[in-house]
């Protein structure tokens, strides 16, 4: 069980390291009850970014509810199941992989 959190199930846990070092990581629990903030019996982590530097998150920490954090901006989050969950993250970060990628070729 985790910290601050109901009875937890992991059901899907999946981390992948990119050639550039970059790393993407998905946890997911299923929970007895809602996580504070969350209407519904999951609880997530997603993070893609380099040790020490998020540049795209997902969670539903206890208290702020479902949101995500691109960059330093962090918005609400509108979670309809977790296979939304893991198809919105995925494009996220092949949008961040992209924008680098754009990025690299202007140098």
């Amino acid at each position: 069980m985790l910290c601050h959190m109901p009875e937890a199930t992991l059901i899907l846990h999946r981390k992948r390291i990119f050639d550039d070092g970059s790393i993407s990581e998905i946890k997911l629990w299923q929970v007895t009850t809602p996580v504070g903030g969350s209407s519904h019996v999951f609880k997530y982590s997603l993070y893609y970014g380099k040790p020490g530097q998020r540049w795209i998150g997902y969670d539903n920490e206890a208290g702020k509810g479902d949101h995500r954090h691109l960059g330093a901006h962090e918005a609400p989050y509108r979670f309809v199941s977790p296979e939304q969950l893991v198809t919105d993250f995925l494009a996220d970060i092949r949008a961040e992989q992209l924008r680098r990628e754009k990025k690299d070729e202007a140098k």
